[in-house]
This record gives structure tokens, sequence and C-alpha cells, in this order.
């Protein structure tokens, strides 16, 4: 029996993750406790996707567990040590706003939390393959920096800047601005990275830009473009948080990302980082997400702007999977920011 053990099962990522490894005849042992309710509100439950899981996925097995919990993880990992072949990483707390006013709860889920799953895959499965849902704000504000240019609905990077392409893991994670939540990613990935380097496990950072997809419960404090559409069309206004609305982000679709995580499975490296997003292939401002949005569902969306930008955010942020790619040449994107907005506009619909 070949189980992977997925963190965060009911989230976006994995949710997606338990979908597809299922698809490759593993047993799921999903972990998640619904945590996303406690930090959103009604907006972040995911009580929906369990069932769905349960109910669609014959090989899922939920397991109701805080990954702040030691002692239940590693009854968990003793009693299936040798069957545990990959070990998905993808619970956390996600929000900016919400580290802010918990740091003490934001740390301990986001750096304890993964600090108790590296521990336990050394000890009991030390060969599998530890997949680490990092992200870009482990930059905190050094994109911001660069050197920029003001576009009619964008901010855009100079044509003759070494990032033109995207933003690669040559970027200093230092000497900036993180917001809490980005302090507490930063820990989780640098100790992936050493159980890696120092210990040998087959550990990785994915560093993402902005995931979404299908099973996205988007709030107003997580999740870009589920929100935007939820928040759109069921109100016809938005606010615009900061840089004219104009800030850039690169969207990846889950089921994209996924398939990154199985590429690596299949052939793992020790201790890497990998950026990843939508690259040049797929990237939007907030104002064009919102323009395309109108013209697509033909309605007219109040665009509130607030002049104070959030600590830590990004103005342009777009992902190079040059080095990814060069390591896994067989992988392909097939989401574009249109093709994403049109899946979540139709689910937002039914």
């Amino acid at each position: 029996m070949n189980i992977a053990l997925i963190t965060g099962s009911c989230g976006l990522v994995g949710s997606e993750s338990s979908i597809f490894f299922s698809k490759k005849k593993f047993k799921i042992f999903g972990i998640d406790n619904n945590t996303r309710k406690f930090f959103f509100g009604k907006d972040g439950d995911i009580g929906w996707i369990k069932k769905d899981l349960k109910k669609n996925i014959p090989n899922y097995t939920h397991l109701n567990i805080d990954i702040r919990n030691f002692s239940a993880l590693k009854n968990i990992f003793s009693k299936n040590r040798k069957n545990i072949k990959v070990i998905i990483h993808a619970a956390a707390q996600p929000s900016h706003d919400w580290a802010k006013n918990k740091p003490f709860i934001d740390f301990d889920i986001n750096a304890k939390g993964t600090l108790n799953l590296l521990e336990l895959t050394k000890r009991y499965c030390p060969n599998a393959p530890f997949i680490f849902m990092s992200t870009n704000k482990v930059y905190g504000d050094n994109p911001n920096f660069l050197p920029l240019v003001e576009k009619k609905t964008r901010w855009e990077i100079k044509n003759n800047h070494k990032y033109r392409d995207g933003i690669d893991e040559t970027m200093s994670i230092d000497n900036c601005t993180h917001s809490f939540f980005g302090a507490s990613k930063v820990y989780s990935d640098l100790i992936v990275q050493e159980y890696g380097k120092n210990i040998g496990l087959k550990t990785v950072c994915f560093r993402a830009g902005c995931i979404t997809g299908p099973n996205h419960s988007g709030a107003k404090l997580h999740g870009f473009l589920s929100y935007l559409v939820k928040a759109s069309l069921k109100t016809k206004k938005y606010f615009l948080i900061g840089y004219k609305g104009k800030q850039v982000r690169d969207n990846i679709h889950s089921h994209d990302l996924v398939s990154c995580f199985w590429e690596f499975y299949k052939k793992p490296r020790v201790g890497e980082v990998y950026n990843i997003g939508g690259t040049k292939f797929s990237n939007c401002s907030i104002i064009e997400a919102l323009n395309y949005l109108e013209k697509k569902v033909k309605i007219k969306i109040k665009k509130i702007f607030k002049k104070q930008n959030r600590i830590g955010d990004h103005i342009w942020y777009v992902s190079s999977m040059k080095k990814f790619k060069r390591h896994y040449p067989k992988w392909n994107q097939k989401y574009n920011t249109k093709k994403i907005l049109n899946e979540l506009i139709i689910n937002f619909k039914t």
C-alpha cells in the first residue's frame, strides 16, 4: 500500500493533490481540521470539500488532526512508516492580515507544524519525498524595489532587467519587510531546506505566486481571483487596496501546480527550491482581472480604491520557472489567467 500523506487536504492545493495522487493509485491520508473556518469565518469553511473527497475518492481517509499536535501526528507516522511514500505539506495560516493580529497562532501553525512533520518524516519515512507549499512572500517586499514602470492598467518591469522574464530563486529574502505571515513562512522554507541539505531528506520548497482553482474557498483576506470573482459577481463592487489597483499577480491553476509535485515525486532532489507561478504565460493586474470579468459577464463592477497598500504587498510579481523546467522538461502549463477566470465564473454560477 502506497500512502500519500497530505496536510491541508481540504484546502485548494491539498484537495487537488488528493484527487491527483488518488488517480495514481495512492491511498490518501488527508489531514485537515478546517482551521480555515476559524481564520475566515463561513467564507473559509471547507467542510463541503471534505464531503466531496470522502464521497468521490474511495481510497481517501480523513484525519481531523491539528499539525501542531506532535503526538497525534506521531501516531499516524509510526503506524504507517513503511507505507508513507510522499508527504505533501499544504496546511498553513495563509493571510497577511490575520497573522498580524494573531502572530503566535500564525507562527505555531506555519513554523512549528512544519517542523513537526519534518522531524517525523526523518524518524519514520526518510526516503519519502517531502513537498512543501511555500510562498513568494518569503522574498518580502524586495520585488517592490525593482525598476518598475507604470502602464495604463498595470505596473511592469523594465525590459532590460534580468527579471524581465520573471523573478527567479536568486532574489534575496533578507533586508526587507515580510509581513508576519511572510516571516513565519521564511522559517518554514528554511527549515525544510535544512532537513534536506543537512540531513539528506528529499525536500522541496515550491515558492508560489497566486494559486487558484475550482476548490478555492476564496475569502476577503485570502484567495485573489477566487474572491475577486465571488465578491464582484455577488455585490457588483470590489475594493482595490493600494498601488491604484495596478499591482500584478501571476496566477497558477492548482492542477498545474500539483502536476509539478508529481514530477518531483518521480525524480526527487535534496533540499531543492523552486519559484512557481503563472509566469509570463498567466498573470494580470487587479484592474485587468476586473475589466475581463465585466466584459465576460456583461456587468459593471464598482471599483472602490483605497490608497494605503497592505504591508509587504507586492507591486509586481511574476515568477520565473526556468529552473524547474530545466530540471523537469516534460512539465507543461495548461491554464492561463483567462482560462482560470472562465472556470471560476462557471463555478460561481453553478
